[in-house]
């Protein structure tokens, strides 16, 4: 006899007190582990790496350096940060086999599809590849954080069909990149700005990338496919894609003058989502996007003319935004809004912005991969089961 299930038949899903189902659709605020890598107070718009403030290490660290706390629980001496420094550098250059595979890429690809099958085919010729252990990750770790710059850099000069501009060993990473991408040297201004840019986006708790990334390793897969998984959830555009919608959104604005217009027509009105606003942590304004915004007006002013007009437009934006009814819901600006106007001003494409986030966040990926794995269960969540059971097979020649 076709049936449901009682509530009593599945007591795992089921609160004692209420007898209701205990549903968290998104798996909000559920703690799956315990963490000394990053706090988020969402409330009163605070960061902390390993208990650093974000401030502190956008003023007076850099990208190598908060890697390093990051995947080792604290800030190194000058010799540690100097022997680390040299691994990465050692380590930029990627295989002529994986060059020739960029090469075979469609041009037409999203660039963060193309990330995910370079570092799936790049973990294919890791001299490491069978070692899941924690040194094995770590190594193949320091590996790909130095590569997936080089990556990213050569695909979008293949794609544009410019020479391949090799990794400086003079500069560091952060520089390096935008060095080989740009194919030109920086003002000290867009050195300062990429690498406090990788600094920001290095880490950031239990997001949906981060998450994907340690269920993968908790069920004892290799390094390279966890990252995978992480760089596929990161393609979303809920997700890593904010900021290229957000650019997205400056660009069909248009003008100051068609600010309030927009604002009241699409998000008031029409109920668009309003890229580059809101979290689901933050409940302020977002520390790391007050750090870009500084960026962003230092760049757009030295830069001029469309991006100027953009940042002019973001500005506007913000300033519509913060005095609706958005912010009375906790609905404020998030990194996502001011990277993208800073990442505009250093002259990377809208459509490769997310490629720099995957080359910061590989970091944070990695530091919460080897926290979990050290005392590891396979991550495996319920589901409360609303369908009948005990439904009669029929056979498909009687089936009408």
């Amino acid at each position: 006899m076709v049936r449901k299930l009682s509530p009593e038949e599945q007591p795992w899903c089921i609160d004692k007190e209420t007898g209701e189902p205990i549903i968290n659709k998104g798996v909000q605020n559920v703690c799956i582990d315990k963490s000394t890598i990053c706090y988020i107070d969402g409330y009163h718009s605070k960061l902390f790496y390993r208990g650093y403030s974000i401030e502190d290490l956008a003023k007076y660290s850099n990208f190598e350096e908060t890697t390093f706390l990051l995947l080792n629980g604290y800030l190194p001496t000058k010799n540690e940060l100097e022997d680390f420094k040299t691994k990465i550098i050692n380590e930029r250059e990627i295989p002529d086999k994986v060059i020739d595979l960029l090469k075979m890429i469609p041009r037409d690809i999203e660039p963060m599809e193309m990330l995910r099958t370079a570092v799936s085919y790049l973990g294919n010729l890791d001299p490491e590849r069978h070692d899941i252990s924690r040194d094995g990750f770590y190594n193949k770790a320091i590996r790909l954080i130095a590569k997936m710059p080089t990556i990213v850099a050569y695909f979008y000069r293949i794609i544009n069909d410019k020479e391949l501009v090799h990794p400086n060993d003079g500069m560091n990473h952060a520089e390096n990149f935008l060095y080989m991408f740009l194919g030109r040297d920086l003002e000290e201004i867009e050195k300062d700005a990429i690498d406090t840019a990788f600094v920001l986006y290095a880490e950031h708790e239990m997001n949906a990338s981060a998450f994907t990334t340690v269920v993968i390793a908790s069920t004892a897969a290799d390094y390279y496919s966890s990252i995978v998984g992480g760089i596929g959830a990161l393609r979303g555009p809920l997700h890593g894609y904010a900021n290229v919608e957000a650019m997205r959104q400056f660009n069909e604005i248009g003008s100051v003058d068609n600010v309030e217009k927009w604002f009241k027509e699409y998000i008031l009105t029409k109920k668009k989502r309003l890229m580059g606003f809101g979290h689901r942590v933050y409940r302020s304004y977002d520390p790391r996007a007050k750090i870009f915004r500084q960026y962003a007006e230092k760049l757009a002013k030295m830069r001029g003319g469309k991006i100027l007009e953009i940042f002019k437009i973001a500005n506007k934006l913000e300033e519509v935004a913060l005095s609706s009814p958005l912010a009375e819901k906790g609905i404020y600006t998030n990194t996502d809004y001011w990277s993208a106007i800073v990442y505009g001003a250093l002259g990377v494409p809208t459509d490769f912005f997310c490629t720099l986030f995957a080359i910061s966040r590989v970091v944070g990926w990695t530091a919460h991969i080897l926290e979990y794995t050290e005392n590891n269960r396979i991550i495996r969540p319920r589901l409360f089961y609303v369908g009948e059971v005990e439904k009669e097979y029929i056979p498909i020649d009687k089936r009408t």
